[in-house]
């Protein structure tokens, strides 16, 4: 079968919950990441046969066929079709595996796979409704399905303290963890670890070019002081992801596509891999999914350089990390959401931007990412770094 290849991968810094880019409407967000990954290239926009873009809360301004809103905000030609897919927090990463299997099977030869969310604009759950039942509220869940599984509904923060009752994780260890993300990723800014990934947005007149949610000055007392998020429980807004404005674009060819366009690929898909489980416990699947993600592609943990897990809460790298035997120094060596943001749909392709060029810098070879996903779902990319 075909080769699918990584061209360009960029992203936008982060904007905090109500931050610099809460004036941006989302069409325009993700218009940025689309402008910057053609312009970088220098491909004809012409060329770009799709756009796969990956958003979660498609409601208010990030609805009505977001992606092919973002087109028209682009410089993308009219001519040029999008969609808009919802794999919950693996959206985007799930819009470059849609992208890799397109011009896999020749099928398209150049496919922009991206992600956008504006948090602040279109906060979580907005696309949610209800409606009254005999005077009970009745959501996404069915009687029928309640009754299989034993809930009413599917929580993600309830599926985070169960991950940390079950592999062990008290809230120091948590925080402490926190605390590395915050680091690692003030860390990699002030070194230019990020200058290659991130594309400027102008606001207000100046490029915003600076993840607002760093915490250069964190320290495990301030983390260890916020409130849990439950009684009893271990999870606190501190070593969980935090709320995000932000898009993240990657271009997927195939050899097609690099020998007609003179293109150069700076990674090559490895293995994509989907799997789902219990969505109770929900975001754990990623342990599993790897594990099926490394017996497809014939490799151990110990041959991937770096691993990417996205931080929507501390206890799922954590029990990754544990499960897969992982060695924590090739772990987020960037920092992760917990520091960085989790703008939801475009976190998959952000993450994606971050591991490539890690890879890059690094001069290493393998790279694996993966994160837990709304429903028990998991999706893992392994790429190799060209």
């Amino acid at each position: 079968m075909a080769d699918a290849y990584i061209v360009e991968a960029v992203r936008t810094a982060g904007g905090r919950r109500n931050g610099r880019l809460a004036g941006i409407h989302p069409a325009d967000l993700a218009a940025v990441v689309l402008d910057g990954l053609v312009d970088r290239i220098g491909i004809d926009p012409t060329a770009v046969e799709d756009v796969i873009m990956g958003c979660v809360t498609q409601a208010g301004e990030q609805s009505f066929a977001f992606g092919r809103n973002a087109i028209f905000a682009s410089k993308l030609p009219d001519s040029v079709p999008a969609v808009t897919i919802d794999r919950q927090c693996g959206s985007s990463q799930q819009a470059i595996q849609f992208a890799a299997q397109a011009v896999m099977s020749g099928t398209q030869d150049v496919v922009i796979a991206a992600g956008a969310e504006s948090m602040s604009r279109v906060p979580m759950f907005t696309n949610m409704s209800f409606h009254k039942k005999e005077g009970v509220g009745v959501g996404p869940v069915s009687e029928s399905i309640a009754a299989r599984f034993g809930a009413a509904e599917f929580s993600q923060f309830g599926g985070a303290e169960m991950i940390a009752r079950k592999h062990g994780f008290d809230r120091e260890t948590l925080d402490r963890f926190a605390l590395e993300s915050h680091r690692r990723a003030a860390a990699a800014t002030e070194a230019g670890a990020f200058r290659h990934e991130i594309v400027p947005v102008i606001v207000d007149g100046e490029p915003h070019l600076r993840d607002e949610g760093i915490r250069a000055d964190a320290t495990l007392e301030g983390i260890g002081s916020v409130k849990l998020l439950q009684e009893g429980g271990v999870i606190s807004a501190a070593n969980a992801s935090q709320i995000c404005d932000g898009s993240s674009a990657v271009l997927v060819v195939n050899e097609r596509a690099l020998k007609a366009h003179g293109l150069t690929p700076i990674a090559r898909i490895v293995d994509m891999t989907v799997t789902a489980g219990d969505p109770v416990i929900m975001l754990e699947e990623p342990l599993f999914a790897t594990d099926k993600a490394l017996r497809k592609a014939g490799l151990s943990i110990a041959d991937i350089d770096l691993y990417e897990v996205n931080e929507a809460f501390a206890p799922v790298p954590l029990a990754w990390a544990k499960h897969v035997g992982a060695d924590p120094a090739k772990l987020n060596v960037n920092g992760g959401a917990i520091a960085l943001g989790h703008p939801l749909g475009a976190s998959g392709t952000k993450l994606m931007a971050t591991l490539v060029h890690a890879l890059r810098a690094r001069g290493k070879r393998y790279g694996l990412q993966t994160m837990c996903e709304g429903g028990g779902i998991a999706n893992v990319t392994i790429i190799e770094a060209l």
